[in-house]
């Protein structure tokens, strides 16, 4: 018996107009995605997803008149839930893409990723899993927290902020975040900690809701913040 997966939708948004006829041919041969709209710059992505309804938006980072950071920080920001959004960028481990990630991007995509990886990426953010491997999770914190000069000289600070919001948290919710940070699934975390994975989404939808964040990446930056530097 075939399984049908649901459909997803998905915005473009790229000012380079190749890239995005690219996304459009490499995502629609997949029968559970469907392209919903396509917008040249980030200004006006609001309104596309108002018109579209994307489940995900793909977002280009540098356009010119409103970059990706900015439309992505729009997008997630108040309680209504939006689209799950994935930024692109040309280079690994850019500074602006770890930007993008606290802004409240699922994750990042480099635009010469394989087109199945891609695509995989695509249903990951639908679900609401981040796009992102442990070790590129673990390394684009890293960055964020040690090679911004202006994060380094607010280390401090920045450290007794995340440890107060973080005091709002359950101890086991607490565990739970750390587990995030290390880049674990559900599964791993619900292995670790003894718990079900119901048990381990249920702690992680309330730390999220508890902390007004809008997804798990964020969460682990925010206890990676609240870590005493190496």
């Amino acid at each position: 018996m075939k399984v049908t997966r649901p459909l997803i939708r998905v915005l473009l948004v790229d000012d380079d107009p190749l890239v995005r006829s690219g996304l459009r041919m490499m995502l629609s041969g997949d029968g559970d995605i469907v392209i919903a709209g396509e917008s040249e710059d980030g200004a006006g992505v609001r309104e596309a997803v108002a018109e579209c309804r994307p489940d995900v938006v793909l977002m280009d980072v540098r356009m010119p008149v409103m970059d990706g950071i900015a439309a992505t920080e729009e997008l997630r920001s108040g309680n209504a839930p939006g689209p799950q959004v994935i930024v692109l960028t040309t280079f690994d481990a850019d500074a602006t893409v770890a930007r993008a990630l606290r802004a409240g991007a699922a994750g990042y995509l480099l635009k010469h990723t394989d087109p199945e990886r891609i695509v995989e990426a695509v249903r990951r953010a639908a679900s609401g899993e981040p796009v992102l491997s442990p070790s590129v999770a673990r390394a684009l914190m890293d960055r964020v927290a040690g090679q911004d000069p202006e994060e380094r000289s607010s280390g401090a600070d920045r450290r007794a902020r995340a440890r107060a919001r973080l005091a709002l948290l359950s101890a086991r919710e607490r565990e739970v975040a750390e587990a995030v940070t290390a880049g674990l699934s559900n599964a791993e975390i619900a292995e670790r900690l003894y718990m079900s994975m119901g048990t381990v989404k249920a702690h992680v939808s309330s730390a999220l809701t508890k902390l007004d964040l809008s997804g798990r990446i964020q969460l682990a930056l925010l206890a990676h913040d609240a870590r005493d530097p190496d």
